[in-house]
């Protein structure tokens, strides 16, 4: 843990008429975030595993603060937990309040956007829910103030099912590199989210509907207990739980429809200590050791 501070224009969305589409390689990770009570447990688990994160300061909400796992693509992993001395009032009320109470681990992912208000005016006149944009931000403990606005795709909750849409109203390297430099190296950012699902066939047809995206392949992973779904040329992964019984519907019953696991890009060998694999749709999965991070995260 190291708590050191010191081109073109992605548009997620657009609209033809009586249709939603969208370019699935513009759905660029911004960022996915990990949940939990305790920020110093969070940061020494996945220092654990190699992975070195940088405390990135409180939130303006009261609630939270949190610390930052970023790559060279600018993607990253937020831990966030609570403040503390934080406002209990305001801890109840955050969005993720079940998953930071619970130490549930994913939590959320976001997409980046280079216009909140055109693409939630886009959203909605194809017939999808967004919630108006929130402006928020946090102060990084060398007093650089960041600012940005997301919106909430959907109704699911903040981040869960579909990706909050974020813009920076400050540089987004300050707030994705705190000491002006990816926090870690042998990785190349976020490939994979995977959103655990009730209903593997409903869940599709609602990206599909929402996005526009081609028929999602299937197949089935017994190591992660779960038959899955992929969109081609995308980041997400849907995955329904085999049986009942399953660590996945247990999670699901818990926290809803929402990440379970993230999955990293290798650069060159990488360095990790996994010992279980999957192959999913013809790429090999490591996964981390779960003991030890507290949440399961793969390379592929």
């Amino acid at each position: 843990m190291n708590r050191s501070v010191p081109g073109r224009s992605i548009l997620w969305l657009s609209i033809l008429p009586q249709a939603l589409t969208l370019q699935a390689a513009d759905l660029r990770i911004d960022h996915v975030t990990v949940a939990g009570r305790d920020l110093h447990k969070l940061e020494r688990a996945i220092e654990g595993v190699g992975l070195r994160s940088e405390y990135g300061g409180q939130h303006a909400n009261h609630a939270t603060e949190m610390s930052i796992a970023s790559f060279a693509d600018g993607s990253y992993i937020e831990l966030i937990a609570i403040q503390p001395s934080a406002d209990p009032a305001a801890v109840r009320q955050h969005a993720w309040s079940r998953f930071l109470e619970s130490d549930a681990g994913p939590c959320a992912w976001a997409i980046r956007s280079s216009g909140v208000d055109a693409e939630v005016q886009r959203l909605r006149s194809a017939g999808i829910e967004v919630k108006p944009p929130n402006h928020s931000g946090r102060t990084r403990p060398d007093g650089h103030r960041l600012d940005w606005e997301t919106a909430q795709v959907g109704l699911d909750g903040n981040g869960t099912f579909f990706p909050f849409l974020i813009r920076d109203f400050t540089p987004r390297e300050k707030r994705a590199f705190p000491s002006g430099r990816p926090s870690v190296s042998d990785y190349t950012g976020i490939a994979r989210v995977v959103i655990a699902v009730r209903d593997l066939q409903s869940s599709v047809a609602r990206y599909r509907k929402a996005l526009d995206l081609p028929e999602a392949q299937r197949q089935s992973d017994t190591e992660l207990g779960a038959e899955l779904a992929w969109f081609s040329n995308t980041p997400v992964i849907l995955a329904a739980p085999l049986n009942s019984r399953s660590w996945l519907a247990q999670r699901v019953n818990a926290f809803g429809e929402a990440p379970c696991a993230f999955v990293l890009g290798r650069r060159g060998a990488g360095k990790h200590d996994g010992a279980r694999t999957s192959v999913w749709f013809g790429r090999t999965i490591t996964w981390f050791d779960q003991e030890k991070l507290g949440w399961r995260l793969g390379v592929e």
